[in-house]
């Protein structure tokens, strides 16, 4: 939100003040003072509220709190003497007098309709209303190419720690790997991606030691803003991503206290040696084949050997059973079901507070419990922890898509999206969205959709289904053949009688049109 009075404007998202667009240093208890006055400036507010509000109600001396009013009033253009916009009422507090007018901050916009051939998002998407990074792959300079993976998960790492930042625009791991092993202008590099900063550096590992550099760019004007070397014992590998995080967190915003930074720092297990069996495996989730789940399942297990506590790995680990069972990849389907949902309870149980145990756990439980609402709020609930994680706003609108409310899908893939606009997972945010379309009886859009997930990934059944049912329900009964004919080679023992067992979906008049077109298509009943 904007608060705009006289030439003056508050923006609480930005957390900046500005006179004519140009910004007003103030320091962080300035601001907060100055933004909670004008929010309540329909009364009179008390020295205890400003303390509440601005110091957590902690002990501050009388002269603390005058000499934050007077720089408040300095930063606007007011004084003790004149109190044109900011008045002192004798023992009673404080009110902002100005005349204020509200303005709602805009949000980038994405397309969710495709358009042209091959277009999946916006072109050059805008600024977010809000600080925006991009954190690229870093070089790793161990010398060891088998080590690479530890250099790409100390930055994944950093990654996940600035998203927990509910005010920061973080883009997702997917979409800055892209750049992965690539010369980059950092300037074109915020204009693909529509962010102000990028972050680069590299990773040296020896021994028991790791180094690690890092710079931070306005990728609008290619200047350096920060850049520092941090150095350390392996075995304090988790302390050393939580002072880079911290460094290029204040780098970014130095208005904010060290008690927000905070809130970046959450160390995923105290096992090294887990932890990198984890790295190795989610090097192979992402890939999505059948041999790659596979050699995932085997990574996360060796993970939970070694740290039985170790909330992620198991929700990955239930996760690879959701992506059997969705793929009819499965050899004994009632043993991995319950096996998948041993490990999802296990991952929620433990990762009360973990965005990704709750994401990859709670989808999974959905899928493989049938509990679809009980997954739509553990997702909830990790999107409250962690507002930036991409796969948690495109996993919730799968499950929004079954529970029956595509239009809500369609704007969480939507937001998922924007946050990895060049995710090499696109393919399952663009199948989201044919589902949600195909359920919402918009069968193009179904079609097209699910036909540029097919051209990442000919092997995701749900895809194929899709394709097959919406060019049926369209009228194009060629184009609907052809894909019948590849889903029956991809599983010959799916049948109408059987969608309710394959997917979760719960509006009965959307299983009755899946089933009406994948009918029209051939499946056998």
């Amino acid at each position: 939100m904007q608060y705009a009075f006289e030439d003056y404007v508050i923006d609480s998202d930005r957390r900046e003040l500005t006179r004519s667009a140009e910004p007003i240093a103030v320091g962080p208890q300035v601001f907060d003072l100055l933004l909670h006055l004008v929010r309540n400036r329909e009364h009179v507010v008390s020295k205890d509220e400003l303390l509440d509000a601005v110091w957590a109600g902690r002990i501050v001396s009388e002269s603390t709190l005058t000499s934050h009013i007077n720089a408040a009033r300095k930063a606007i253009g007011d004084s003790g003497q004149h109190q044109r916009l900011l008045r002192t009422l004798a023992r009673k507090g404080f009110r902002f007098v100005g005349d204020v007018s509200e303005i709602a901050s805009r949000s980038a916009a994405v397309s969710t309709e495709p358009d042209a051939p091959g277009r999946t998002i916006a072109e050059a998407p805008t600024l977010p209303d809000r600080p925006s990074i991009a954190a690229l792959p870093f070089l790793n300079l161990s010398g060891d190419i088998e080590q690479e993976y530890f250099t790409d998960g100390v930055v994944e790492d950093i990654i996940t720690a600035l998203s927990r930042i509910r005010w920061l625009f973080v883009i997702a791991r997917n979409s800055s790997f892209t750049y992965k092993g690539r010369a980059v202008d950092v300037k074109q590099v915020g204009r693909e991606l529509g962010v102000r900063y990028v972050l680069e550096g590299s990773v040296r590992k020896a021994a028991h030691k790791v180094r690690i550099t890092g710079q931070l760019i306005d990728a609008t004007t290619g200047t350096h803003l920060w850049a520092e070397r941090f150095e350390s014992a392996l075995d304090d590998i988790f302390e050393l991503q939580d002072q880079v995080t911290e460094a290029v967190v204040g780098a970014i915003a130095p208005q904010l206290e060290r008690a927000e930074i905070e809130r970046a720092k959450r160390k995923p297990t105290e096992s090294l040696d887990a932890y990198d069996y984890y790295l190795r495996g989610m090097a192979q989730l992402h890939l999505g084949s059948r041999e790659s789940i596979d050699a995932a399942l085997g990574q996360f297990n060796h993970a939970l050997m070694r740290d039985p506590n170790f909330a992620s790995a198991y929700a990955v680990a239930a996760w690879c059973y959701f992506w059997r069972k969705v793929n009819g990849w499965m050899t004994d389907r009632p043993g991995e079901i319950a096996e998948g949902a041993r490990l999802a309870r296990r991952a929620v149980d433990l990762g009360r507070d973990d965005a990704v145990a709750l994401t990859r756990g709670g989808h999974a439980l959905a899928h493989l419990t049938d509990d679809v609402a009980g997954g739509i709020a553990l997702l909830d609930r990790a999107l409250v922890l962690n507002p930036n994680l991409a796969s948690a706003w495109f996993l919730a609108g799968f499950l929004r898509t079954w529970n029956g409310e595509p239009d809500a899908a369609i704007e969480h893939f939507a937001h998922a999206m924007r946050l990895s606009p060049l995710d090499p997972e696109l393919y399952r945010m663009q199948a989201g969205l044919a589902a949600a379309h195909l359920f919402a009886g918009r069968f193009d859009a179904a079609s097209s959709w699910a036909e540029k997930a097919f051209r990442e990934l000919p092997s995701f059944l749900m895809v194929v289904s899709v394709i097959a049912a919406s060019h049926a329900l369209a009228g194009r009964p060629d184009e609907a053949q052809r894909a019948m004919k590849h889903l029956r080679e991809l599983d010959p023992t799916l049948r109408v009688s059987n969608l309710a067992d394959w997917l979760p979906i719960r509006r009965p008049e959307d299983l009755a049109t899946f089933a009406d077109g994948l009918r029209k298509a051939g499946l056998p009943e």
